[in-house]
């Protein structure tokens, strides 16, 4: 099993049996280029409660989508989670793309807001401020390089996200770094966060649209041409919902 393959298996089995997750969609993926599926869509979700059960986390959690696509003649080998909040939840949302190709891996981990940071000072500090030492020590430590992300994706994402180029050694080091964030989300999932200002679930919407744009995100083109529109949509639109 690839680096990012077994990290990314490594965090989802952690998310689903921390938030007792069940399958609710496990969808192949093909393409023209092979005769064998060359990726696979997961949805997870809390079960439905009990009448009278619902805990804390029926509240907090959405689902988890995750999305592999590994194709060996082509060099690419990407695992992507992400782990939504309700639409009403402060709570950030967690995510984690793992990514291998003959060059270089990659990663981009990061807690994506629910609120506006700049006026929603408390909800910074229970949210981040934990995450500033990761965060500080990962994009210090050797073999890690920057990423070729534009500003106008970095918008989409919290300051303190991770997102590097790294050498093999150094995306195993960073396995740790994922374990911290992982674990940070966790807490506040359990614990809860300040309430921002605004409405959660209409920036939730737009800011999903943006994040998973074609016209922001190039990867999505990348994606139509080695599944075709129609499975690339059906990515899509699990990710924008």
């Amino acid at each position: 099993m690839s680096l990012p393959a077994a990290l990314s298996e490594r965090t989802l089995s952690t998310i689903s049996e921390a938030l007792g997750l069940e399958t609710a969609d496990d969808i192949p993926l093909t393409s023209p280029m092979s005769p064998d599926p060359v990726g696979r869509l997961l949805v997870l979700r809390r079960p439905a409660a009990a009448k009278g059960a619902e805990q804390p986390v029926d509240r907090v959690i959405d689902k988890v989508v995750a999305v592999s696509l590994v194709v060996p003649m082509i060099g690419l080998d990407s695992h992507m989670i992400f782990a939504f909040t309700a639409p009403d939840s402060a709570v950030p949302h967690f995510t984690l793309d793992s990514v291998a190709s003959p060059e270089y891996h990659a990663m981009h981990l990061d807690l994506i807001p629910r609120g506006e940071l700049a006026v929603n000072l408390a909800y910074l500090d229970a949210c981040y401020l934990e995450l500033t030492p990761l965060l500080e020590d990962a994009s210090k430590a050797e073999g890690v390089s920057p990423a070729a992300i534009g500003p106008r994706q970095r918008a989409m994402m919290s300051p303190w996200m991770v997102v590097c180029r790294a050498t093999p050694e150094a995306f195993t080091e960073l396995g740790g770094t994922v374990d911290a964030y992982l674990r940070h989300w966790l807490t506040l999932v359990a614990g809860g966060v300040p309430a921002p200002e605004g409405d959660l679930a209409a920036r939730d919407r737009a800011g999903r649209e943006n994040l998973f744009s074609p016209e922001v995100d190039p990867v999505w083109h990348q994606v139509t041409r080695l599944i075709g529109a129609e499975q690339s949509e059906r990515v899509r639109g699990e990710l924008v919902r």
